[in-house]
């Protein structure tokens, strides 16, 4: 007997193996669904979601404001000084106050143990918008424009160029909920972190298949190429020395040529010039712009998950 889902309603979304296989699948399949027209429900009618940034937003912000805005809800957006976590006051008596206010919180925030500790002081549902260990709702979005692409994802290998971070944990973990193959190349002090793959492999079903390497090799058969910033937001005291570093991992036209057959992706926003070329990014295997698009459905599927 095949076990039933379990319903997503009310829960936190922290990181992408807060799922199971078929919560994943459920979510992807309600995902095209609404891009396609096919589904037009609004279980976020008469609700307000709080909106809390630590760090500028492009597509995060407009992708769940719009969403939101579809599903038949509304926002308040609260800048770092709006709401100074820990500094101000605690995680704990600021997610009280809002429990109070609103139905749910959208944050994107720089420390990760900072979010699991909003999650926990909060009785309503907190979704992760990104912090520095994971990115869940872009790969949600990857993960659509993967199979809109190319088909079903069993079989697919992505290689993932670049520093293993929140991007990198996100891919992981969804290279462990679903048959994709994923290789992480990353400069070396630069890999992902241990625990991260650890975690992944506790939740594998068997198929889980990361290989982490130094070198760009092997992509003649890749289906993605993706890559991402070499400094992200709140590392660019070190930002020379990552170009050094990386200077030897970027995604050129040379790069793309060994991978015949492979996309390429970048969550953006992109350093043009650096993790990638214009060559690269403008040209006719670029689908950056389709995952970018992509944000909306995905997240939109999911705060259907959560609230209906």
């Amino acid at each position: 007997m095949i076990a039933p889902v379990v319903s997503l309603k009310g829960r936190d979304f922290i990181d992408l193996a807060d799922l199971d296989r078929r919560q994943l699948r459920q979510l992807l399949d309600l995902a095209h669904e609404i891009k396609a027209g096919k589904w037009s429900k609004r279980p976020l009618q008469g609700r307000h979601i709080a909106m809390l940034f630590q760090k500028p937003s492009h597509r995060t912000r407009v992708s769940f404001e719009v969403g939101i805005a579809r599903l038949g809800g509304s926002t308040t957006t609260l800048t770092e000084n709006d709401v100074q976590l820990g500094v101000r006051e605690t995680i704990s008596d600021a997610a009280k106050v809002l429990d109070r206010y609103v139905d749910g919180v959208v944050a994107r925030l720089r420390s990760h143990d900072d979010l699991v500790a909003l999650a926990r002081a909060s009785e309503k549902p907190v979704i992760n918008g990104l912090t520095d260990r994971s990115h869940p709702c872009q790969v949600l979005a990857d993960l659509l424009t993967l199979e809109e692409v190319a088909g079903s994802l069993a079989g697919q290998r992505v290689v993932y160029i670049g520093d293993g971070n929140n991007m990198a944990t996100s891919l992981i973990e969804a290279s462990a909920l679903t048959d994709i193959t994923l290789t992480v190349v990353s400069p070396a002090g630069y890999e992902p972190p241990s625990a991260v793959i650890e975690r992944a492999r506790s939740i594998d079903s068997g198929t889980h298949t990361v290989t982490l390497t130094n070198e760009i090799t092997n992509l003649d058969n890749a289906t993605a190429i993706y890559t991402d910033v070499w400094t992200s937001m709140g590392q660019e005291r070190d930002q020379e020395s990552r170009r050094r570093a990386f200077m030897h991992y970027q995604v050129n036209q040379a790069v793309m040529d060994r991978a015949p057959g492979a996309i390429f992706m970048h969550c953006l926003p992109a350093h043009r010039g650096e993790e990638v070329t214009d060559e690269v990014i403008d040209g006719s295997r670029s689908v950056v712009f389709q995952q970018a698009e992509n944000r909306l459905y995905a997240q939109m599927a999911l705060m259907a998950q959560l609230f209906s």
